[in-house]
C-alpha cells in the first residue's frame, strides 16, 4: 500500500441511521423509550433482590449483578446513538471509539460468563439440591460473579490495543451504530488476517466454551427433571430454569445470527438491525422474561409497589 493511500485518523463517523434522515425523530423516541424501559426494568429488579429478604439466595444474587451488567452494557452504546441522532453529529473520537469498543466487548463478555455461572447455579439446585448451600456458599457466588466481570479485561485490552494500531485508509466511515469489529477491519489498509484469527480464538474461547457449558448444564438439568416422579415437581423444577433458557437463546442466537452470516457489501443496514437485537431488544426484554415468568419476584414487586403506595 503506497505511504500516500494512509492517513492519521482522528476521528471515525458513525454512519448509524444517517441514511434515514425522514426517521431520525423516531428513532431517537423509540431507542429513548427502550432505553428508558431497560433502565427502569433493571434498576427494579438490583432494587427487588437487594432489599427483599426472600430473594436473597444465590439465583437471584446472580440474577441482580446480571440486570446490572445489561444497565451498563447498553449505556456502552445506546447514549451515543441518542446523541447522534439528536444532534446530528456522527463523528466519534478515535479515542473514544476505541474506548467504546473496549467496553462494549467487555461486557459482552462478562455476560456469557453470568449465563454460564447461572446455568451451573440452576444445575446444582436441581441436580445437587440437598448439597446446594454448601457448593453455592456466599464465597463462592462472589467469586464466580467476580470472575465473570474481570476474566475479559486483559484479554480485551490487548485485541482493542491491536485493532487500533492497525493503518486505516482515507476513509473513516463506519457503516454501524457502534465501534464494532467487522466495520473497523474494513477501513484498515493492512493485512488483517492474524487480527481475524485472534477474533476466532477470543470467540471459541469466550463464546462458544461458555455456551458450550451452558447446553451442558441444561442436559443435566432436563434428564434430572425428566426423572422427577410427580409432574407437579417437573413443572415447577422447570419453571425455575426456563427464564433463564430464554434469555440464553435469545443472545446467543441473536449475536450468532450477526456474527456468522454471510457478508456482503450491502449488508450495511441488516448488520446494524441484527446488532441492535442482542445490545439493545434482548436486554429490554430480559427483566420482562424474568419478572414475569417468577412467582417471587412478582409478589416482591407488589409488596415494593404497596409500600410506596
Amino acid at each position: 500500500m503506497a505511504e500516500g493511500n494512509i492517513s492519521l485518523i482522528m476521528e471515525f463517523m458513525l454512519l448509524g441511521f444517517s441514511d434515514l434522515p425522514n426517521l431520525q425523530g423516531f428513532l431517537f423516541g423509540l431507542f429513548l423509550i427502550i432505553y428508558t424501559g431497560i433502565l427502569i426494568g433493571n434498576g427494579l429488579i438490583i432494587v427487588i433482590t437487594k432489599v427483599e429478604p426472600v430473594l436473597q439466595t444465590p439465583m437471584y444474587f446472580f440474577l441482580r449483578n446480571f440486570s446490572f451488567l445489561e444497565i451498563c452494557y447498553t449505556s456502552v452504546i445506546l447514549p451515543r446513538i441518542l446523541v447522534n441522532l439528536w444532534t446530528q453529529k456522527i463523528n466519534i473520537s478515535f479515542t473514544a471509539c476505541a474506548a467504546q469498543f473496549c467496553a462494549f466487548f467487555v461486557m459482552a463478555i462478562t455476560e456469557n460468563f453470568l449465563l454460564t455461572v447461572m446455568a451451573y447455579d440452576r444445575y446444582v439446585a436441581i441436580c445437587k439440591p440437598l448439597n446446594y448451600p454448601l457448593i453455592m456458599n456466599h464465597r463462592v457466588c462472589f467469586q464466580l460473579v467476580f470472575g465473570s466481570w474481570t476474566i475479559g479485561i486483559p484479554v480485551m485490552i490487548g485485541q482493542t490495543y491491536h485493532v487500533f494500531s492497525l493503518p486505516f485508509c482515507d476513509s473513516n466511515k463506519l457503516n454501524h451504530v457502534f465501534c464494532d469489529i467487522p466495520p473497523l477491519l474494513k477501513l484498515a489498509c493492512s493485512d488483517t488476517s492474524v487480527i481475524e484469527f485472534s477474533v476466532y480464538v477470543v470467540a471459541v474461547l469466550f463464546v462458544m466454551i461458555p455456551f458450550l457449558l451452558i447446553i451442558r448444564s441444561y442436559v443435566k438439568i432436563i434428564s434430572t427433571i425428566l426423572k422427577l416422579p410427580s409432574n407437579t415437581g417437573k413443572y415447577k423444577a422447570f419453571s425455575t430454569c426456563s427464564s433463564h433458557l430464554i434469555v440464553v437463546i435469545l443472545f446467543f442466537g441473536s449475536a450468532t445470527i450477526t456474527y456468522s452470516r454471510p457478508k456482503s457489501n450491502n449488508s450495511g443496514r441488516t448488520d446494524k438491525i441484527l446488532s441492535l437485537l442482542y445490545t439493545i431488544v434482548t436486554p429490554m426484554f430480559n427483566p420482562m422474561i424474568y419478572s414475569l415468568r417468577n412467582k417471587d419476584i412478582i409478589d416482591a414487586l407488589k409488596k415494593l409497589l404497596q409500600a410506596k403506595w
